[in-house]
C-alpha cells in the first residue's frame, strides 16, 4: 500500500509540473510579437492587414454570360471573408484583387467514330492583379485558367453547374496564390 501511494505521490507532481509548464505558455505566448497571422486555411496574413479590396471584374471574353462576373466577384468575396479575418471594401484596401474573365470557351475533347463530339470542354480564364499595400513583394499578375468537361450536351442544361464548379476552383486558385504563400 505504501509502495502504491509513493507512485501516486509522483504522478501528482509530474502533473501539477506539466501543469505548470502549460500555463505559463499560456500567459507567455499572447505577449511574444509575431509579423505573420496564420489560420486553419494555411493563410498567411499579416496581423497589420485588415481590409481586402475586390471591385467587380469586368467580362472582355468573346462570349460573355451576364452574371458570370458578378457570380465570380461575388465568390471571392465570400471566401476571403469565410476564410480570414479581413474585412471587404469597395475600394483602398490593405489588399486589392482586380481581374477580369478573358475567357469562356467550349471546345470538343472527345471524338466519336463519325466525328461529331462526344465530350466539350468548358474553359473559364480570368486575369489577376494582386496588390498587398503592407508588403509590395507579394504583388502579382496571374492568368487563372480552369475547365470542366461534359457530355455533349445542350450547354445551357449543364453551364449553371459547370459555372458553379470552374468558379470554385478559381477562386481557390486565387486565394491560395494570394495569402496561402506555401
Amino acid at each position: 500500500m505504501k509502495a502504491y501511494r509513493t507512485s501516486l505521490s509522483g504522478i501528482s507532481l509530474l502533473l501539477r509540473i506539466c501543469f505548470l509548464f502549460l500555463m505559463s505558455l499560456m500567459v507567455l505566448l499572447p505577449q511574444t510579437s509575431c509579423k505573420v497571422s496564420y489560420s486553419f486555411t494555411g493563410a498567411s496574413i499579416s496581423p497589420d492587414v485588415k481590409t481586402v479590396a475586390i471591385p467587380f471584374m469586368t467580362n472582355t471574353s468573346s462570349y460573355i454570360i451576364p452574371t458570370l462576373n458578378r457570380s465570380i466577384t461575388d465568390a471571392l468575396r465570400n471566401y476571403f471573408t469565410s476564410q480570414t479575418s479581413l474585412q471587404v471594401v469597395e475600394r483602398n484596401g490593405d489588399l486589392e484583387l482586380t481581374g477580369n474573365i478573358s475567357g469562356y470557351t467550349v471546345t470538343p475533347v472527345a471524338i466519336q467514330g463519325n466525328e461529331t463530339a462526344a465530350m466539350n470542354r468548358l474553359t473559364i480564364t480570368i486575369n489577376i492583379k494582386f496588390v498587398n499595400k503592407k508588403n509590395p513583394k507579394q504583388n502579382y499578375e496571374s492568368t487563372f485558367s480552369r475547365y470542366q468537361d461534359y457530355p455533349v450536351a445542350d450547354l445551357n442544361t449543364v453551364q449553371d453547374r459547370l459555372n458553379a464548379v470552374i468558379t470554385d476552383q478559381l477562386v481557390q486558385d486565387v486565394f491560395n496564390k494570394s495569402v496561402v504563400n506555401w
